[in-house]
């Protein structure tokens, strides 16, 4: 057995003392307190250096620590992080590097230890995740193939008024291109902003968004208004499966840093809550490091599009083969003697007839509306392909939905 644990620097003393006297041999002495003549040589010189001090236990924290961060680096990570209190180990780490390139700055292990010494760190409640999936991302190679539009949740500031910020991101290089609370969430608010990014930046290819209003409608092809205009304007409306939010999840992600940074909790006024708006999307887009972009910021990936808007909308058009009919005041067509309702968010617009063998299929531009069937009076919608039937996706015909994922 070792040294009594209650009192163990009376029985080092006792075995000193003992030791000394020289009345038994050393190892006799060290088996009569059960420890080894190694142990027993240890207290028996640490005595005769030090006295009855040296028989008080050390600490064991080594005397030299080459691997220890400088207080002033210490300093320095910390002041980052109480400055953005979203940012984890990694991105302070990149911050820092892009600040100082020359400095010895400590591994993101290091400054994630320093945090919770700190107690600076929330510790996360673990979920069981799914297997990660691209999709609906697999075609967003380049900066300016698709943008993504959604509101933020709406939220009080502290004087009662309501804010809610429209945002509009590059999904590529993920660049905030409009951070902007809007009075109202409707096609007249919402265009102006759309308007002004496409001039300053140029046109994507395609614009995606849930199924809500005013990005989409329960009308023929899921068109709004405000998805019209950007057809006319030259960009593909692409939309979520409803309730699946993960499918756009990059935008989703950038609302989370959103809302920690900026709304929690609210600013005390509309006016700071404005200014807080514009100081987050200068901080997104040039300073906050990426780690999906390999710790580069928005700004570093992002280049405005070739394809110039002028700010003129103009009507799709349609090949040779097809009839071009205009929509009416009143949402309808007029087809082989009947009146047929398309969508009254395409009153005035012209939509092409292609006839095949179940009947006429119409669109407007790229957007596929359904089809009429010989003989019929109506506009039959395409519908999601289910197991067991023969029904065609929509999805497949134009992007109103998830895209094929490719195989890596």
């Amino acid at each position: 057995m070792g040294w009594m644990e209650t009192c163990a620097v009376d029985e080092r003393m006792r075995f000193v003392v003992a030791a000394q006297k020289h009345e038994e041999s050393f190892a006799a002495v060290c088996r009569r307190f059960g420890v080894s003549r190694r142990v027993g040589y240890k207290w028996l010189a640490r005595f005769e250096e030090e006295g009855a001090a040296g028989l008080f236990d050390r600490p064991r924290a080594p005397l030299h620590r080459p691997q220890s961060v400088a207080e002033k680096i210490a300093e320095r990570c910390l002041e980052v992080r109480r400055a953005h209190p979203s940012w984890g180990p990694i991105k302070v780490l990149a911050f820092l590097e892009r600040k100082s390139p020359r400095t010895a700055w400590p591994a993101a292990s290091t400054i994630g230890e320093l945090f919770d010494r700190e107690g600076l760190t929330v510790k996360r409640k673990l979920r069981r995740r799914g297997p990660p999936s691209s999709a609906p991302f697999a075609g967003c190679e380049a900066a300016n193939d698709v943008w993504c539009i959604d509101f933020k949740g709406w939220f009080l500031t502290g004087d009662g008024m309501r804010c809610e910020p429209l945002t509009l991101t590059d999904a590529y290089s993920r660049y905030l291109l409009r951070c902007q609370a809007l009075a109202r969430t409707d096609t007249d608010h919402v265009w102006p902003v759309l308007d002004a990014a496409l001039r300053e930046f140029g046109l994507p290819l395609y614009m995606r968004s849930d199924n809500g209003s005013p990005f989409a409608s329960r009308g023929a092809g899921g068109l709004s208004r405000l998805s019209v205009k950007l057809i006319k304007a030259g960009v593909t409306p692409e939309r979520i499966a409803p309730g699946k939010p993960q499918q756009n999840g990059r935008h989703e992600r950038m609302h989370l840093t959103l809302l920690q940074d900026v709304a929690n909790p609210p600013a005390p006024t509309m006016r700071e809550q404005l200014k807080r708006l514009h100081s987050f999307q200068h901080l997104y887009n040039e300073e906050r490091p990426h780690q999906s972009l390999d710790n580069a910021t928005p700004a570093d990936r992002y280049q405005a599009s070739s394809r110039r808007f002028d700010g003129v909308l103009r009507k799709p058009e349609y090949a040779d083969g097809q009839d071009v009919r205009s929509v009416r005041h009143n949402g309808e067509i007029k087809w082989l003697g009947n009146t047929i309702y398309i969508s009254e968010a395409m009153i005035g617009e012209p939509v092409g007839l292609a006839e095949d063998p179940d009947g006429w299929t119409v669109s407007y531009g790229p957007i596929v509306l359904g089809t009429i069937a010989h003989r019929g009076d109506q506009l039959r919608r395409p519908k999601r392909k289910a197991k067991g039937c023969g029904l065609e996706d929509n999805a497949t015909r134009c992007p109103q939905g998830p895209q094929p994922q490719q195989q890596t």
